[in-house]
Order: C-alpha cells, then structure tokens, then sequence
C-alpha cells in the first residue's frame, strides 16, 4: 500500500506539472514567428477571420493553442488596424495586443501628388480603404460642400506633412484629420496676410501650386509669386505653363506648343483670366508661406534660363521678356527638344 501511495502521489504530481507546462506554453511560451512584421485585420472581420489570416500568414508557430487561448480569454470583440508583431510574442501578449486594439499607426507623409486620383492611389496603398473609396469621396459635390469647398478645390486642405494616421481609418475620419491639421496651419496670421493681396485659403493654395510647379529652387518662389500677384492686380492673364500641362493631363511635355495654348480648359491660364478653380498640384508649405510674403517687384514676365540651371530670367516688359524667351527658345532649339 504504501508503494502504491507514493507511486499515485509521483503520477498526480507528474500530472499536475505537465499540466501547468501545458497551460504555461499554451499562454505564456513563445509562439509568434517571425514570418510577418505586422498582423492586418480588416474592418468587420470575426474570430474566424482573424485565425484564417494568422494560420495563411504564418504568424504563430502552433495555430491550435492560438485559437483554445483566444477562446479560454474570451477574444470575441474583433477590433480592426494594423499590429506589430515581435517574434516570440506568447498567445496571451498577442491575444491582449488585439482585445485592447493597440494598433501602431501609420506614418501617412504626402507632398508633390498633382492629381487627386494619386493621392486616392497613395490611400489605397498605404490604408485599409482602396483608391475608388477615397476617389468617391473626394469627387462628391455634396461632402465638398459641407465644408465651404468644391471638388475642384477640395484638394486645397491637403497640407504636406507627415501624420500618424491608423490604418483602418476611414476616408471621412481621414479627411476630417487632414481638416482638422488645416484649420491649424491657417492660422490667424496666415489669414490676415492672404486677406491683404485678396486671396483665400483655398486661392493662396492655387497660385502656390502654379508657383511651386514654376521653381524649381526655393529661393525663386517669392519671386514668381510676386510677379503673378502683379499679373492678378492688372487683371492680366496668368499665362503659366504648368497650367496648361495640367490642363492636357501631359506631366511628359518639357516644351509647350501654341497649339496646347489652344486647349479649352478653365485650367488653361492663356485662356482664361484669374485663378484655375484648383490647384494644379499639392503645394510645399514653402510655396504657400512664399505666396503670403511674396516678393514686391514690377516683374510681369519670366522664361527658363537657357543654361537650364532651374533658374528664371525675369522682365518688367515686354521687350525685355521677348530677349529672355528667344535665349531659352534657341537653347531648347539646340538640344533639340521639340516636346
């Protein structure tokens, strides 16, 4: 009997150990690989969603004691976003990461997009929602309105920077976001000089990205914008290339061609006096604060440079503009560039 007791008690306190092994690797041993640096869950997905993605990505070593500890921890409210993985991550660490929904956010940094359809693009690739959800919005009259904008203009809230944006954020609350980041950028000084040379937000925003598409250095864009500022004053056709480019839908053209001149388009400043009803591309906030401390000079004219240093000659007249153009004319004429 009594070999018998110590034998029952050897088995119960085997047992008792293996279960606590059992229990320890179910919740506590490592079991995140490292076959993915993050873990996507889509907006309405379930439990069953969530391990089809892990068992199809790899993301855990033994999926089984993955799906019994999420059960045991009662992971039934699914939160979307993007979450980072560390190899070695326990099931409990993982399972607690995805019930708080502690998702890392997404750097979302933008500049330089000239159309909205690119900047849709850049949604779709670096968000949850795709291009054509983003497109929607943005080309929607009625959501425009909501905020005083049009769909040609809704564009002039996009101020470049970098924000934490999370990955399952909608269009609307990104939009919101990118607005939110606007009212702050337009800060009362800021409107009080746009107010000064007649212009709005939105219009300061236009002409930036008419400057911003002409310099090429920084350092010039006071310049132009003084010069296109003179040009609005007179009620003088801005008569920018980029605008026409733009107007084509062309990004290729280095030479414009009269007969692009031609092109009906409200974006064609050869044709049409004033402001585009948009901007031509998303402008640096170089460009727009070179627009609100623009450059006070009599400059009405300006070409390329014919040493095509990026640079531009400038001219108070015609006479004066008609040397610079033939300069820039013939040098393109020499390297033969035709388009």
């Amino acid at each position: 009997m009594k070999k018998f007791w110590i034998a029952l008690v050897i088995i119960v306190v085997l047992s008792l150990i293996g279960t606590g092994v059992f229990y320890y690797l179910r919740f506590f041993g490592p079991n995140v690989t490292d076959n993915q640096k993050y873990l996507y869950i889509k907006t309405g997905s379930n439990i069953d969603d969530v391990y089809k993605t892990v068992v199809k990505e790899g993301i855990v070593n033994d999926t089984t004691s993955f799906l019994q500890a999420a059960h045991s921890m009662k992971y039934r409210n699914v939160k979307p976003g993007k979450y980072r993985l560390k190899e070695g991550m326990s099931n409990r660490n993982l399972i607690n990461m995805l019930k708080a929904g502690n998702q890392e956010p997404v750097n979302f940094s933008f500049h330089n997009f000239r159309l909205k359809e690119q900047f849709a693009a850049y949604v779709g690739k670096n968000l949850e929602p795709d291009s054509a959800a983003m497109m929607q919005l943005l080309d929607s009259a009625k959501f425009a309105q909501q905020y005083g904008l049009t769909t040609d203009n809704i564009y002039t809230v996009f101020i470049p920077n970098t924000y934490q944006i999370y990955w399952n954020t909608t269009p609307e609350k990104l939009f919101k976001r990118l607005y939110a980041n606007y009212e702050k950028f337009w800060t009362p000084e800021r409107k009080q000089k746009a107010a000064a040379i007649n212009l709005t937000p939105q219009e300061v925003y236009t002409l930036a990205s008419i400057v911003d598409s002409e310099a090429l250095f920084d350092s010039e864009m006071p310049t132009i914008a003084g010069l296109y500022l003179n040009r609005l004053r007179k009620g003088q056709k801005l008569e920018s290339d980029p605008t026409v480019i733009f107007a084509l839908k062309n990004f290729t053209i280095k030479r414009v061609l009269k007969r692009d001149l031609l092109t009906n388009s409200p974006y064609n400043t050869y044709l049409y006096k004033g402001l585009p009803p948009g901007p031509i591309m998303m402008p640096s906030i170089a460009a727009i604060d070179a627009v609100l401390n623009y450059e006070h000079n009599d400059y009405i004219y300006m070409v390329a440079k014919e040493d095509f240093s990026g640079h531009h000659n400038f001219a108070k007249d015609e006479a004066g503009h008609r040397e610079n153009a033939r300069k820039y004319h013939e040098a393109l004429n020499e390297r033969n560039i035709k388009r």
